[in-house]
């Protein structure tokens, strides 16, 4: 993807577009031209604005539109607005999570309520977008579901264990997806360590030395990072089923 503008024509999808990493994606899909969905679940303002100051390619449009990741008639609602101003998908980013800091021997902290909401919205919400928007991403050339994952589901390091387990499952079905939609769609996973934006800042401040002390190169990958890291993943045409990282790491540490 040499041109200035390698994404012109193609229409991304991203779940979560107002959170930092969400808005990242956002901004990096625009600037290379693409139009952008900005799928959002309670902020409809925030989303309106960022579409608002979202660059703006010659014949691309962004859209803000509901789509909370655990409401399967709202994603189904969802796709056929985006089916009305679009003829096709060519890139989903399921990047809405949740979580809440937990630590992990505190198993009481950790109650059935916040439990299944991190598995309803970082599981079962990214299959039923990929549901909803199964039909629109079979119609683009090359169309590909991007799961925005973590490193905490290998080193089981994280918020809480619930949000660890959910990211170990969001890879693990990012390879089931990836075979089940061959070959129409592809499907990767983009996983950091631990972006240096939102919740992470609110870490311990010993627990985020410990990250940067882990990596090779001297720190944590950023929201830009990750944004990179998914349009890199569009490029890679004969790639599927994988967990790209970006976590600064010798695979060896």
């Amino acid at each position: 993807m040499t041109n200035h503008q390698p994404l012109r024509g193609r229409t991304f999808v991203v779940t979560g577009a107002t959170g930092g990493l969400g808005a990242a994606i956002c901004e990096a899909a625009a600037s290379a031209g693409a139009s952008v969905v900005l799928g959002f679940n309670q902020s409809p303002h925030a989303a309106l604005s960022l579409a608002e100051a979202l660059p703006t390619a010659v014949g691309a449009q962004h859209l803000p539109i509901a789509l909370p990741v655990t409401d399967t008639q709202a994603l189904r609602m969802g796709a056929a607005c985006v089916a009305d101003y679009f003829d096709r998908v060519d890139v989903l980013v399921n990047c809405a999570s949740t979580t809440r800091v937990v630590p992990h021997h505190d198993l009481d902290a950790l109650d059935d309520a916040l439990f299944d909401d991190i598995l309803s919205t970082n599981i079962r919400g990214p299959f039923a977008v990929v549901r909803a928007f199964r039909t629109l991403l079979e119609r683009a050339v090359d169309g590909l579901v991007i799961n925005i994952s973590s490193t905490a589901a290998q080193t089981a390091m994280g918020s809480n264990i619930a949000y660890c387990a959910s990211k170990a499952a969001l890879d693990n079905m990012t390879l089931s997806m990836a075979r089940a939609l061959a070959p129409r769609i592809r499907v990767v996973s983009v996983s950091s360590n631990a972006a240096d934006i939102g919740f992470w800042k609110s870490e311990d401040q010993s627990f985020r030395q410990l990250q940067c002390r882990r990596t090779s190169l001297d720190g944590v990958a950023n929201a830009e990072d990750v944004a990179d890291a998914v349009l890199t993943a569009v490029a890679l045409r004969f790639t599927t089923g994988t967990v790209l990282p970006v976590d600064g790491r010798h695979p060896f540490l």
